[in-house]
């Protein structure tokens, strides 16, 4: 049994985003030499997610739009979690958007259903983050 650990850093210049990380991912599996596995990929910040879903910039248009109305940023003071901070409503995103995906491994490649991709969201952003890449397998 392999195991293998990688971080990946990002700095979005701005409060929110979508990132594929798909091909990210996939040189992590190269490099990590598993064949059969899984691969648990996880934000390691409470103000971003990872998730799985189509790479289409009109979803990702109505991920922003329908997450701003279930949890919009402003105003700030709408928000408890708000004393000395103005990311309550990343923290809200983030829990509707999930924290992390495992994939499975089969035969080197990540096994995939249709138009499926990896994602990081960014939900309060413009400072260096972390994402955790753990493949075992064999």
């Amino acid at each position: 049994m392999k195991s293998f650990r990688k971080e990946l850093w990002f700095e979005v210049p701005q409060r929110r985003a979508f990132l594929n990380i798909t091909p990210q991912i996939e040189d992590c599996l190269r490099e990590s030499g598993v064949r059969e596995g899984l691969c648990l990929v996880n934000a390691m910040h409470i103000s971003a997610s990872v998730f799985i879903n189509d790479n289409e910039s009109g979803l990702h248009t109505d991920f922003e739009k329908w997450l701003e109305k279930l949890a919009p940023e402003k105003p700030h003071s709408q928000y408890v979690h708000n004393h000395g901070e103005d990311n309550a409503d990343a923290h809200l995103k983030r829990t509707i958007m999930g924290r992390e995906t495992v994939v499975a491994v089969t035969k080197g490649e990540l096994d995939f259903g249709p138009w499926e991709q990896i994602f990081y969201g960014e939900f309060d952003g413009l400072r260096r983050k972390r994402v955790l890449v753990k493949i075992i397998g064999a």
